[in-house]
């Protein structure tokens, strides 16, 4: 396999990090955007055929991060990832989500088509980011009105730093440790948004509370703020399913892949608590 590494999504949540941790190591990734600006970026977009010949020439292993403007995830990439494999690209690392079984929709597709097609391939399927608190929806109303809301009522969620997500997809692109199978990714603990708000309350020094909406009050909340109403109502009901026990679960593949512990929530407040202060 050569030894060039290519990252989709180069510029993103997950992607920064895999590039970053890459350079770490000593390594020159090639990072795919659609709007290069620094040394090392070459343009890639999922949507234009091309992209594809200078950004797989070369390449052994391949970093998928699916476009997010489309449901139709398989569809989208597809082509990317035929041009890929007739490049000679032998291992494809593919972030998709714990709540997306292979064969389901949008990255499960993209899961089935690797388990087909992909000499060697690993999906990463995270749970729900810390990040979300940090620099997402929730990060506003913690700031603004000591809030979060959700539709989650008690249930429970083993949230996982992004930083370590980054960590296990870098294993994966540079170690032997790729078996053509699947890692859900979690933290350390499964914890409710209730449990999120005292640990911001504690250590922001005043009163975080998390309101419990009722999914159709959560959806018209996100069409308020200005979402479309499908997508609303799929975030919506993602909660819902929280609510059922959806994501109640801590696996351990983080430490089996990196060698150590995942960040706690604890840690993650405290080394992020520039983004809510007010």
């Amino acid at each position: 396999m050569t030894n060039t590494i290519f990252v989709t999504g180069g510029t993103g949540k997950t992607g920064s990090r895999v590039v970053k941790q890459l350079r770490a190591k000593g390594l020159t990734p090639r990072v795919g955007t659609r709007s290069p600006r620094s040394e090392g970026e070459v343009r890639f977009d999922w949507s234009d055929p091309s992209t594809f010949t200078d950004a797989f020439e070369g390449v052994g292993a391949v970093y998928l991060v699916a476009p997010t403007d489309t449901v139709d995830s398989l569809g989208a990439m597809q082509p990317g990832l035929e041009a890929a494999l007739s490049a000679g690209v032998q291992r494809f690392v593919l972030l998709s989500a714990s709540s997306l079984e292979e064969g389901g929709p949008m990255m499960g597709a993209v899961h089935a088509w690797l388990r087909s097609n992909a000499p060697e391939w690993a999906v990463l399927r995270p749970t729900w980011f810390m990040q979300n608190f940090s620099e997402l929806h929730h990060r506003d109303p913690i700031r603004d009105e000591s809030a979060i809301y959700t539709a989650t009522d008690g249930g429970r969620v083993g949230f996982i730093d992004a930083g370590d997500i980054a960590a296990c997809a870098t294993a994966l692109l540079v170690t032997s440790l790729v078996k053509n199978t699947e890692y859900i990714l979690t933290g350390p603990e499964a914890i409710s948004y209730d449990v999120v708000a005292e640990t911001l309350s504690n250590q922001l020094g005043r009163k975080i509370t998390h309101h419990r909406l009722t999914v159709e009050e959560l959806a018209e909340r996100h069409q308020s703020l200005g979402l479309p109403e499908e997508y609303a109502k799929t975030l919506a009901a993602m909660d819902g399913a929280i609510a059922g026990g959806s994501e109640d679960r801590v696996t351990n593949n983080v430490m089996i892949m990196t060698a150590r512990a995942p960040i706690s929530i604890s840690e993650f407040v405290r080394s992020n608590i520039e983004a809510w202060s007010v």
